[in-house]
């Protein structure tokens, strides 16, 4: 991709052409989402290209193998059907790799074609192709309509489809993370045993995208939820699911097929999320907040309270998936930092009408687009200049043409390291993203400060 040197500073609306979007295909949510089932396999209903460029995308951010099948579409294929196609890969998928799970998503291609995965699974069934003990979940993901929030979104709906409910409550509590690094899944696990509730978290990617180099290799990680977890998961006494595009469908889902109460929360980026993720953990386990998890809240608080003076009026502009772009505007306000442009790919006017509400009241103009794309941010960015950039990979060019710093957040990361093993949700993940910010902006006020404000101590 060349620079953007020549982005025009002229604003002109545009209906049919996105120009670098703020976002990528359902079948890599999909994907994604799968990849937190124990002992699954993933499986692209399409062609050989589509699985490739879904694999590709999600090896550049992990730098992990990522092990996905596909039902590799000729034109014969796209003509009459996949389900031939889909029926032999599964014959061939358990005789030789005997994954515990074959998660399938469609692609633009079989969902224009037609293609019933429920009618699929049942023939194979009938015929053998699906052994005894054996798993298959199925999600229609067509890359023409939503985006990768939308895929993750109905795979882990299919993963709550597996309940099934005995009428006798087990006292654990579902929680559906959304689309966050293994390492975020790992850090809210860990916060919920600190409060004391016993969870089932769906999807799990921690220990598998994220796991040790131990010079063996496994197919199949120790990581992700077990097919009988998620069968059990209609047993719960509710459902925590954290965002509202990523998580919230599951979780009604099981609220009116299994009458598990759900309550859906904002992801728990920063300080105000976090604090009602703890609340609802502390009332559902019927406990205090243990004095370990204020302890962490307080440190928190006191870096914010130590640096607040370079946080104060900085203008960012933000791009990336609703629910962290939520969650993340909400801990930029509380900074007292001005998030003024906001731009995600995936549709909805719901968000924007939430990001202007977290806005609302405070000394700056949000503008706020969805189903919008990067092109026209970088013109919002030369018309009216920002002091920082957060987002994914794609806006190190606008960093570069325009001499602004970029905080690197969010799906895909291709350039940098670290987001896998260092979360930024919970309190300690607000504590790394607050690290990074305050590097940033310090950074630059080091090298445009004159000598007379260079100072040793800040």
């Amino acid at each position: 991709m060349a620079l953007l040197k020549h982005t025009p500073t002229e604003v002109m609306e545009r209906k049919s052409l996105v120009i670098n979007p703020a976002k990528t295909c359902q079948p890599i949510g999909a994907m994604y989402a799968s990849f937190g089932i124990h002992g699954c396999l993933p499986h692209s209903h399409g062609s050989q290209g589509c699985c490739a460029y879904h694999r590709s995308t999600l090896t550049r951010h992990y730098k992990e193998p990522i092990s996905a099948s596909t039902s590799s579409f000729t034109e014969g294929a796209s003509v009459f059907g996949g389900h031939a196609n889909l029926l032999q890969a599964m014959n061939n998928i358990f005789s030789v790799y005997e994954p515990e799970v074959i998660a399938v998503h469609t692609t633009c291609l079989s969902e224009t074609i037609g293609d019933d995965l429920n009618q699929i699974r049942d023939k194979a069934e009938k015929t053998g192709k699906l052994p005894e003990g054996k798993t298959f979940i199925g999600a229609p993901t067509p890359s023409y309509v939503g985006s990768h929030v939308t895929g993750f979104s109905n795979m882990v709906k299919a993963m709550a489809m597996l309940a099934e409910p005995s009428g006798k409550k087990n006292g654990k509590v579902n929680i559906i993370p959304g689309w966050v690094e293994p390492c975020d899944m790992g850090e809210i696990k860990r916060l919920a045993a600190m409060v004391g509730v016993d969870i089932t978290l769906f999807p799990d990617t921690d220990g598998v995208l994220n796991a040790p180099l131990t010079g063996e290799y496994k197919m199949f990680p120790d990581g992700g939820v077990t097919v009988k977890e998620l069968k059990r998961c209609g047993d719960a006494v509710g459902t925590l699911a954290l965002g509202e595009w990523c998580s919230a469908d599951a979780a009604r889902w099981l609220d009116s097929k299994c009458k598990v109460p759900c309550t859906v929360l904002d992801m728990p980026f920063g300080l105000a999320a976090t604090d009602r993720f703890i609340d609802v953990l502390r009332t559902v386990a019927g406990v205090s907040v243990p004095d370990a998890v204020a302890f962490e809240r307080g440190q928190l608080v006191d870096m914010i309270s130590d640096m607040h003076q370079y946080l104060y009026g900085k203008r960012v502009a933000i791009w990336g998936d609703p629910d962290q772009l939520i969650s993340m505007c909400e801990f930029l306000v509380s900074l007292d930092m001005q998030p003024v442009y906001v731009v995600t790919g995936t549709p909805g006017k719901k968000f924007e009408k939430r990001i202007r509400e977290i806005c609302e009241g405070q000394p700056f103009e949000v503008k706020v687009k969805a189903k919008g794309d990067m092109f026209e941010m970088h013109q919002w960015i030369k018309n009216e200049p920002v002091d920082l950039l957060i987002g994914n990979t794609y806006g190190k060019y606008m960093a570069r043409d325009e001499d602004i710093p970029l905080l690197r957040w969010g799906f895909p990361i291709l350039d940098r390291q670290g987001h896998q093993y260092f979360p930024t949700v919970g309190y300690k993940g607000g504590l790394r993203l607050l690290e990074k910010i305050l590097g940033l902006l310090l950074d630059r006020k080091d090298r445009d400060d004159p000598e007379t404000q260079f100072e040793l101590v800040l």
